[in-house]
């Protein structure tokens, strides 16, 4: 399952790569009246879905229903399977698509495998920088450049909260933002400092990584963690994740935190009641 998500994973990150300037002509927000008609709203204006989207999605879709055939699938652009029972795959092709309207290289597409609602394997890439980030469940985490070379990866090994970097998203709703500016206005002087990458399944994997020490974020849908958060876990991050049937709309929290400060961050976090769900307006 872990081979088979890197797989599709990569070849629909091909897609979008080779369709952005296909699409939209150039990197800058500029092009963008060039093709009005390839970008849609969501769940508010400023929520976008480009062509590029739904054309990704289907790459993977039809690459996974030659792979495995008797799977359900969910993805964020076409829907799919709600149950939870044996074998799902869960597609998110492109988590940062603001990122990716704008020319913004922080952008990625997500495949995960979950069995019974829980990720067992899973791959993100990073699609600008041509990274593959990849797990399955009980045999650690990798990342894999553009030249083929891979390293196993884990999280920092800081120990005080004072000097975590901690990787954070906004919901598109303005009731969601307000309240989650709120929570980051008393978060701030108590850690090293705030990123806000725009692509939950990146800011994950920089956990894995170590590239950031932390990640929390509320209303996150499966697609934007299934893979991720894996990665995080294997990368010995702790992690917190809604249930697999929980979308965006009812505003619970995603965690991943490297593990030498998990308790305290985990206290702080209680103290300033970010595990309280900010459902959408």
């Amino acid at each position: 399952m872990r081979s088979i998500a890197i797989r599709v994973a990569e070849v629909a990150a091909h897609h979008v790569r080779t369709r952005r300037p296909e699409v939209f002509g150039g990197v800058g927000a500029h092009r963008l009246t060039d093709a009005p008609d390839s970008v849609q709203s969501k769940s508010t204006p400023t929520d976008p879905v480009t062509v590029v989207d739904t054309e990704t999605e289907q790459v993977a879709r039809t690459l996974l229903g030659e792979l495995r055939p008797h799977d359900a699938i969910l993805g964020e652009e076409g829907g799919g399977s709600e149950s939870m029972a044996g074998v799902r795959w869960v597609i998110d092709p492109i988590d940062g698509t603001v990122n990716f309207l704008y020319g913004i290289p922080a952008y990625a597409v997500s495949v995960a495998a979950q069995v019974d609602g829980h990720s067992v394997a899973g791959a993100v890439v990073d699609v600008a920088r041509e990274f593959t980030y990849a797990a399955a469940l009980g045999h650690g985490a990798t990342r894999t450049d553009s030249a083929g070379a891979t390293a196993e990866l884990r999280c920092n090994d800081v120990d005080s909260v004072d000097f975590a970097l901690v990787a954070t998203g906004f919901g598109y709703g303005s009731r969601r933002r307000e309240e989650q500016g709120a929570l980051i206005a008393k978060l701030l002087p108590q850690i090293r400092d705030i990123r806000r990458i725009g692509s939950a399944a990146l800011d994950l994997c920089m956990v894995a990584a170590g590239l950031v020490d932390a990640h929390f974020e509320h209303g996150l849908s499966p697609w934007d963690w299934a893979a991720g958060a894996l990665i995080a876990s294997e990368a010995g991050a702790r992690v917190h994740v809604p249930s697999a049937d929980t979308m965006s709309d009812a505003g619970e929290v995603t965690l991943a935190v490297a593990p030498g400060i998990a308790d305290d961050f985990v206290v702080l976090l209680t103290q300033l009641d970010a595990y309280r769900a900010i459902p959408n307006d």
